[in-house]
């Protein structure tokens, strides 16, 4: 494949390429690499038998906890076997209904993820954002980089509910508000899907600020709309237009390819009778501070009281047990 001469014609595409055939080769030598380590240590295990030797068998039981560490790491990355699982995430967050406590739950999220990202060695970037008039965010976009980032952040996508006595309320009265995220794979240039420039529709406008002021006497911020969809992209984030152009761009595509991709994955769910919800149905996940402290994720069940932790980031409990029953559910 690269020995061929028009293989590095492009160059982007070459690249991303060679990266899925990296991660291809490293998944290979892994499960080789654990082939050869439960046969030594079947071996180890027949030598501890025929000597009775007790260091040999402890020296087995050591081997055996570090063949079922691999096992159990090696089959939660089949989770992560899908199309774009690989690709970095774009993960849009909306406040829903309930003014300033929704728009302060959107960005108590953004922190969420932000710091997840960081625990797991990721680099996060706020590609836009959009602030509410007295506090928290109307919305946002953060770009997670980092392998397989798409792959673990897509359990994220849907309705996050948070119940609190509400830090705005004179009367502090217990508030419920929702928030939407959004989990799109980055679009590799090329590779994924081509946009007609007779199909996009570019405005600029100036940036505001908190509170909706203007902050710029320039137009540098950037809204595109692609006429056949109907999708609007905005971004405001940077100090120069043609900045702000490319990473509308960048979430253009990736919301593109996300439509496309959630077209096919209907398609198979009404072939086999699963149900599709919608983006704003049910929530997935309920984040409980008063009366008591508790999240809990209503697709698998799982839940902790341990409020805090979670939204420090500490998410791959919830994440992993979704991933590993999606697995399941696609494999009956």
């Amino acid at each position: 494949m690269a020995s061929d001469p028009n293989f590095w014609s492009s160059h982007q595409i070459a690249q991303e390429k060679m990266k899925i055939l990296s991660t291809l080769k490293t998944e290979v030598q892994d499960w080789t690499e654990l082939s050869r380590d439960i046969e030594a240590a079947s071996e180890l295990l027949d030598l501890a038998i025929e000597e009775k030797d007790t260091d040999v068998a402890n020296e087995v039981r050591t081997e055996y906890e570090k063949v079922c560490t691999s096992l159990n790491d090696l089959e939660f990355k089949l989770t992560l076997s899908g199309e774009y699982d690989h690709r970095d995430a774009i993960v849009a967050l909306h406040a829903g209904a309930g003014g300033v406590d929704s728009q302060d739950w959107a960005a108590m999220l953004a922190r969420m993820y932000i710091k997840w990202s960081d625990k797991k060695g990721f680099t996060s970037e706020v590609l836009d954002r959009s602030y509410g008039e007295e506090a928290g965010i109307k919305s946002v976009v953060l770009q997670i980089t980092g392998d397989f980032a798409y792959g673990h952040l897509r359990s994220e996508k849907g309705v996050h509910r948070l119940v609190r006595l509400s830090p705005f309320d004179n009367d502090h009265a217990r508030h419920t508000s929702f928030a939407l995220a959004e989990v799109m794979p980055k679009v590799e240039h090329g590779l994924d899907i081509d946009i007609n420039s007779d199909d996009l529709r570019i405005d600029v406008f100036r940036a505001g600020g908190h509170g909706g002021q203007n902050v710029q006497k320039n137009s540098t911020a950037v809204r595109i709309t692609h006429i056949p969809s109907g999708t609007v992209v905005a971004c405001q984030n940077e100090r120069s237009q043609h900045q702000n152009k490319e990473i509308a761009m960048r979430i253009l595509t990736a919301r593109l390819l996300e439509i496309e991709r959630s077209k096919k994955e209907a398609e198979m769910a009404v072939l086999k009778g699963a149900h599709v919800s919608a983006e704003w149905g049910n929530q997935i996940r309920s984040y409980i501070l008063h009366p008591y402290q508790m999240v809990k994720d209503h697709r698998t069940g799982v839940e902790t009281s341990d409020t805090s932790d979670v939204l420090d980031g500490n998410l791959d409990t919830f994440i992993t047990a979704f991933l590993t029953e999606q697995l399941g559910a696609e494999n009956n």
